[in-house]
């Protein structure tokens, strides 16, 4: 990532520049000029380096002329402006003022060599093309003009007329003389023209490219900012896994981890040749192929759990490919216990509308049985009022009667009044009982069909009972949990890590204590095989996702423990049998039973001893119709 600091100047030299010379040329710069950003601190080089250079000219061309001081006097004014420019450019903290010293200083110089002279050429020699080049380049364009300018009204104007005037030269026709220095005066505007077009672009590109820095550093620090802000893990690694990047959170949390600060550059990945090192390196590949992986991991930290979320994604570089990965993790410790506390919430307040459900439905039984016995209280009531004010005590008295006439019975019923009225008495008194018959009937048939009615009230209630009272929409992650919590001591007294590989995965309906009771006794199994193995890093991993085909749920449970033999894996589900000293070879069955009732099947696999086993719960994903 680039930096957010400000870059230094650049002080080493390129590969073709010796760093003596860049040295020795910034020690005659003030400091303020050697503070420089790099592209203005190559001007200033030039500023004292092109004084040192011509003045080692000017004092051979002295030298050459020492019989002839008149010829050598320029040069000598010459220099002692070299000189004042480079004592300047020692003290000055702005790069103008020794600029147009060596500019004038260079300036004077040419032209009292041009007016020396007496070729008429002098002025429009090559050479003098380097004067508007160095003024736009040392002075910029607004000085680099005037610079331009004033030389060329000296050297295109005042020289020719100063050669015709003094008679240096004669010219005929003198329009020869200025033709050539009319295109000379052209030729020294375009160099200028041209220098200040190619200083614009130049300027304009450093312009550009300054800002593209500054927004780049704006842009990284405020991404900085936003990643060491935060309390998740970040990390990139490249394809080796060697860390590129780490916010602060990420670095605590290796240290509490190693025990050893993470640096830039060293693995990330846990200890080779462990499962958890072989386990990441497969995660690894996986992103480094495009993929996006989301998993939760637990971790340990003395007395402390904490639950990871991370998410890894590739990075993809040019063409395409994926060029490294990034690690984000984040603390759901917190909200797997709140989920936890509210799954818990959520059970007791099941329980309790459950019993609340089961009260409604025996208070409205009861009510509808109370109803029904107010009828059956009625209906007795009026048999027993019938009964007791029924006409068989009149035939009680009529059988005395005849009894205390049985011997003059005949003489009784034809001249005794009384015995005249039997035979109308009996016809009366057998109206009067089948009528009574009648009615005590009709009671009976309603007191029999409000018993049957309560019969059908307690025959309905059980079967909704037996129908929907241990069903209910349960998710299965959640589930699982509920059931770890209760070996969660036992596990991580033994130190065993438990891993999770939950895919999302719609709630089932599903009685929720069955399937309770077969995780809990297939994590009581996994944990046996766990403590009897003798592996140092114990591992249980929990996988949900659907079967292929969508209409079914897996869940796995696998561990790294004990192993089972092939010959012990057909009998595994078989009531009675069991390879552990103390077990009744009743669990495994049950369970096997149990996944049967709710549509299922419960099955194992095992690549033999001492290479663990993987219990396999298949479940409906959506309730199957019962046949009719």
């Amino acid at each position: 990532m680039v930096s957010s600091s400000s870059p230094e100047p650049a002080r080493d030299s390129s590969p073709e520049e010796p760093s003596w010379l860049l040295s020795w040329l910034d020690s005659l710069l003030s400091e303020e000029l050697r503070g420089a950003p790099p592209t203005e601190l190559v001007r200033y080089r030039v500023i004292v380096g092109a004084a040192c250079f011509l003045m080692g000219l000017t004092t051979l061309f002295i030298l050459s002329n020492v019989r002839t001081p008149l010829r050598a006097l320029p040069g000598i004014f010459t220099n002692l402006g070299f000189i004042v420019t480079l004592l300047v450019a020692r003290k000055a903290r702005a790069p103008l003022l020794p600029a147009l010293l060596l500019v004038g200083t260079m300036s004077a110089g040419v032209v009292a060599t041009i007016f020396s002279s007496r070729s008429p050429g002098s002025s429009v020699h090559v050479t003098t093309m380097l004067l508007p080049a160095l003024a736009v380049y040392l002075l910029g364009q607004r000085w680099g003009l005037l610079v331009t300018l004033i030389l060329a009204l000296l050297f295109m104007v005042a020289h020719p007329l100063y050669l015709l005037h003094v008679g240096i030269v004669r010219v005929d026709p003198a329009t020869t003389l200025w033709s050539s220095h009319l295109f000379g005066a052209l030729a020294f505007i375009g160099a200028w023209w041209l220098f200040s077009l190619s200083t614009t672009a130049r300027d304009a590109a450093q312009t550009s490219l300054e800002r593209t820095l500054k927004v780049l550093r704006e842009s990284e620090g405020k991404l900085s900012s936003v990643i060491e802000s935060t309390d998740d893990i970040v990390v990139s690694l490249d394809p080796q896994g060697r860390v590129i990047t780490a916010n602060q959170a990420a670095k605590r949390m290796y240290t509490k981890r190693r025990g050893m600060p993470l640096e830039e550059g060293q693995t990330l990945l846990p200890e080779q040749g462990t499962d958890r090192a072989t386990l990441w390196q497969q995660r690894m590949a996986q992103a480094l192929r495009g993929e996006r992986l989301r998993i939760e991991e637990e971790h340990t930290f003395g007395d402390r759990h904490l639950v990871l979320d991370i998410n890894i994604s590739p990075i993809i570089g040019e063409g395409g490919q994926p060029a490294g990965l990034t690690i984000f993790g984040r603390d759901i410790t917190a909200r797997k216990e709140a989920e936890s506390r509210l799954g818990e919430m959520h059970r007791n307040l099941v329980d309790a509308s459950r019993q609340a459900g089961m009260a409604e439905v025996a208070t409205g039984v009861l009510h509808n049985v109370g109803n029904t016995l107010n009828s059956v209280n009625v209906s007795a009531s009026i048999i027993t009022d019938r009964l007791r004010q029924s006409r068989l005590n009149s035939l009680a008295k009529l059988t005395q009667l005849l009894r205390q006439h049985s011997a003059d019975f005949t003489s009784f019923l034809s001249r005794d009044p009384q015995g005249q009225k039997i035979p109308s008495f009996l016809i009366a008194l057998s109206d009067q009982l089948q009528e009574e018959r009648e009615f005590v009937l009709e009671e009976m048939s309603s007191l029999t069909g409000s018993v049957d009615h309560i019969k059908s009230i307690v025959s309905m209630q059980q079967k909704h009972a037996r129908a929907a009272g241990a069903v209910e929409e349960v998710a299965v992650p959640q589930l699982i949990d509920e059931a770890l919590r209760l070996h969660a001591v036992s596990f991580e007294r033994q130190g065993i890590r438990i891993e999770r590989d939950y895919a999302s995965v719609p709630p089932i309906l599903v009685d929720r204590h069955k399937l309770l009771q077969i995780l809990i006794n297939l994590f009581s199994n996994a944990r046996h095989a766990l403590v009897d193995s003798q592996k140092p890093d114990k591992r249980l991993t929990l996988h949900v996702h659907p079967a292929p085909g969508g209409k079914r749920l897996l869940i796995e449970v696998e561990d790294n423990g004990t192993g089972i033999s092939p010959e012990h894996v057909a009998r595994l589900f078989t009531q009675g049998f069991t390879t552990k000293k103390e077990g009744h070879g009743f669990g495994l069955h049950i369970s096997a039973l149990a996944a049967t009732e709710m549509k299922g099947r419960l099955t194992c696999s095992s690549p033999g001893p001492g290479q663990g086993a993987t219990f396999t719960l298949e479940l409906p994903l959506e309730p199957e119709a019962s046949s009719p």
